[in-house]
């Protein structure tokens, strides 16, 4: 249990730097990949990840998108460790 302020600040400081690392939770228990790829490509690379993946079992979903200037899409597809 945080004494100060300052422990609780340090501890989610902490969380923040480790969610930050390629393939690891951010704290809520989700993993998360980051895809820039063209609009064709994008497309087939999320319906490929919902197929090794189904939101039924590992509640899966695009997190973020955008579209960078390009024309490439950036996203980031957020699922669970594994399905119960």
């Amino acid at each position: 249990m945080a004494d100060r302020p300052r422990d609780l600040a340090e501890r989610m400081a902490l969380r923040r730097k480790a969610a930050g690392k390629p393939g690891q939770s951010a704290g809520d228990g989700y993993l998360r990949e980051t895809f820039t790829l063209p609009r064709a490509a994008a497309r087939e690379r999320a319906q490929a990840f919902f197929a090794r993946y189904p939101k039924a079992g590992y509640m899966s979903e695009v997190e973020t998108w955008r579209e960078l200037p390009g024309g490439d899409i950036e996203f980031t597809m957020r699922r669970l460790p594994s399905a119960d």
